[in-house]
């Protein structure tokens, strides 16, 4: 089965969040399955880079205000197709915005330029190749289902998944001239959205399939709540909507061999685990004594719940927990977490930036990680954090309530816990929840065997791949009827 999937981010060559570790690790587990994934990704610098010999495989004259070319590259395990476009994204800063952090205002052409090139590809622009299910990916990549539905490849089965509804790629009805689709696309079961062009929402309605990555956020995305507008165009597709829980590489997170690590351990060698602990304590400047170490490693904003953690630090110190604190984001949530350190110094440490080693390190060596987030489409964290034994806590949403078992009395008695769920998402149900698990962690036959439960959790990549290629043979059944 040949599946051609859309991105614009792919681990390792560019990532800003967990979209480039799916995009990353779904073609190298469907590989053991019977799919052959080729990814179309920008051409960064940085991507640009990682290959020497250009051999394009298709020409375009003019993409969107200038010359581009495609090339057909291996690297790093997985097989890409490159969009080489300089004038859309041979440009210093990240993959969106200039290094100030502010959006490419051509950004509805760069991605309108990678959309149009899968299309491309998927109506055979590529000498032998075609390939039998085309897979977007967000609303950067989600115009390659438009362009194939109003061009050649309207017959080949296609697939969306949305790993974050809220960015949907919403611009002024002045561009639709420019994006060369045919007039009758202009309608609402076409581009439009709200009287301009919505990028996400024509892919969600040109999909023959959508997904979230998560069967929670599935249904939640459904109500006004969490649908950002588009519930109505979701409740109408609903038939075709799938949640699948992404997967993790468990080769990079594995404590048994992570490099990461100052000391690395497996669940039946938790005492391992100390001298990660300590290096945690020094890094943070934390006191060191037996108490919990809870650790936040997040962008802090909004979603993320992170103004709901700024409000309950005092009380989760009272409580008798530490923090360890890593990400970056907001000013404001930035300056209280800071003033919270110089208010509790020894009890609460903070690093502002990001820091993968760190990261893997505090994985490694505190005992739980707090994820209190509003909405969360999957997370990842805390599937690292099961797999490290640094017990979740999580506000019950998306993902975060797929993945993680609430130590109630009858989870806890049957052994199978692995971390504390709460809602609503607020400061008073988050501290309620330390409270439960720094009662937790002073009983260590519960806690050793909390840990040891969600350590053994299949967060793997298998389970999930084996989701999608059933959801893509459906997808193909249905193209032959």
């Amino acid at each position: 089965m040949q599946v051609l999937s859309v991105t614009p981010e792919i681990f390792p060559l560019i990532k800003t969040g967990g979209l480039a570790d799916v995009t990353g690790a779904l073609p190298i587990a469907l590989a053991g399955k019977g799919v052959a994934m080729r990814t179309l990704v920008p051409g960064y610098p940085q991507v640009m880079e990682a290959f020497k010999k250009k051999k394009p495989v298709h020409h375009y004259p003019l993409l969107q205000g200038g010359k581009a070319s495609v090339h057909a590259v291996q690297i790093a395990g997985l097989d890409l197709f490159v969009l080489d476009a300089p004038h859309l994204f041979d440009r210093p800063g990240g993959p969106y915005g200039n290094a100030a952090g502010a959006d490419w205002p051509d950004n509805w052409r760069r991605f309108a330029g990678l959309s149009q090139a899968g299309g491309d590809i998927a109506g055979g622009a590529i000498s032998g190749y075609q390939p039998d299910i085309v897979h977007a990916h967000d609303w950067q990549s989600a115009m390659t289902l438009a362009y194939m539905r109003y061009g050649k490849a309207v017959g080949t089965p296609s697939m969306i998944t949305v790993h974050n509804l809220a960015f949907q790629g919403q611009f002024g009805a002045g561009i639709f001239g420019e994006l060369g689709l045919p007039a009758a696309a202009m309608a609402l079961e076409g581009v439009e959205y709200y009287g301009g062009v919505g990028f996400l929402k024509a892919g969600l309605q040109a999909a023959w399939a959508i997904t979230t990555v998560s069967p929670t956020y599935a249904q939640e995305i459904r109500s006004p709540e969490f649908g950002m507008g588009l519930d109505g165009l979701i409740n109408m597709r609903s038939v075709d909507l799938y949640g699948i829980v992404n997967g993790i590489d468990t080769e990079i997170w594995n404590p048994e061999t992570d490099k990461h690590l100052v000391s690395n351990y497996t669940a039946k060698t938790l005492k391992a685990r100390h001298p990660n602990r300590t290096a945690v304590e020094d890094r943070f400047n934390l006191d060191r004594d037996d108490s919990p170490i809870v650790c936040v490693i997040s962008r802090l904003t909004w979603q993320k719940g992170m103004d709901i953690l700024a409000a309950a630090v005092d009380g989760i110190v009272a409580r008798g927990a530490r923090l360890a604190i890593l990400g970056s984001g907001d000013a404001g949530l930035e300056g209280a977490l800071l003033a919270a350190t110089a208010r509790h110094r020894g009890r609460i440490g903070v690093v502002i930036g990001y820091d993968e080693a760190l990261s893997h390190t505090m994985q490694g060596g505190c005992d739980a990680i707090v994820i209190p987030s509003r909405f969360e489409p999957c997370g990842l964290t805390q599937l690292y954090g099961l797999r490290y034994g640094c017990v979740p806590v999580v506000a019950r949403t998306g993902g975060l309530a797929d993945t993680i078992i609430d130590a109630n009395e009858a989870a806890v008695s049957a052994g199978v816990a692995t971390g504390f769920q709460f809602a609503p998402a607020d400061s008073g149900a988050l501290l309620h929840a330390i409270r439960r698990l720094v009662e937790a962690h002073a009983n260590p036959t519960i806690w050793t065997s909390m840990q040891r439960q969600g350590m053994n959790a299949d967060v793997s990549w298998d389970k999930s791949a084996q989701k999608y290629l059933e959801l893509y043979r459906l997808l193909l059944s249905k193209r032959a009827v």
